[in-house]
């Protein structure tokens, strides 16, 4: 649901935006029952604003989306938009379906989040949070999502967040091994409603 009240500031989550999410971003997320995404930065190249990885066949796949204008001119990350040139909404829908259409759970969750990648959002930030709260909602995720108020110095997203993610079977386990850093809709496809359990599996 994403609806929480806060109780402790301290323990208040902030990353960037980012798009399906990495899966430590939601475990923490849980963990802390607030989620504050930074706001008032500017974009910044790398990290996952606008790409996410997932697990395929032949190994760790990133998907991008293309962005209009402000990929390399600093633009406030709300004011980002989507490029639509090219149709990477349906290369994005078919490279996740040919990953993961065998996963347990993927006829559950993915005919939401597809709707949503297919519908012309132009705003990257709106385009990521209406992901992150359908998946909130999916699974009934108690955590308060909001922007922040002001510079709160979210990270720039770059570096590796794939610690403290507990094993769980992966579709392509047996050919690549388990891979901890990968975006949401691995776990989402693979556990479903488990997901929030692997947040206390530390």
């Amino acid at each position: 649901m994403c609806s929480r009240t806060i109780t402790n500031v301290s323990t208040l989550l902030i990353t960037p935006t980012a798009y399906f999410p990495p899966l430590p971003h939601f475990l923490q997320a849980i963990r802390s029952g607030s989620w504050r995404w930074e706001a008032h930065e500017n974009y910044q190249k790398g990290g996952w604003r606008s790409r996410c990885r997932i697990a395929a066949a032949n190994g760790p796949l990133l998907l991008t989306v293309p962005l209009e204008k402000g990929k390399h001119q600093q633009l406030p990350i709300r004011e980002v938009r989507i490029s639509y040139h090219d149709d990477w909404p349906r290369q994005h829908a078919q490279a996740i379906r040919s990953a993961y259409g065998r996963g347990p759970y993927f006829e559950h969750y993915w005919e939401e989040l597809e709707a949503i990648i297919t519908r012309g959002e132009e705003s990257l930030w709106e385009l990521n949070r209406s992901i992150t709260r359908c998946i909130c909602t999916q699974l009934d995720l108690s955590i308060d999502l909001q922007p922040t108020a002001e510079f709160m110095g979210g990270y720039a997203g770059a570096e590796d967040v794939a610690e403290d993610v507990p094993t769980y079977r992966q579709i392509f386990e047996e050919r690549h091994g388990f891979l901890a850093d990968l975006s949401v809709l691995d776990a989402l496809f693979c556990v479903g409603p488990e997901l929030s359990l692997l947040a206390h599996q530390r």
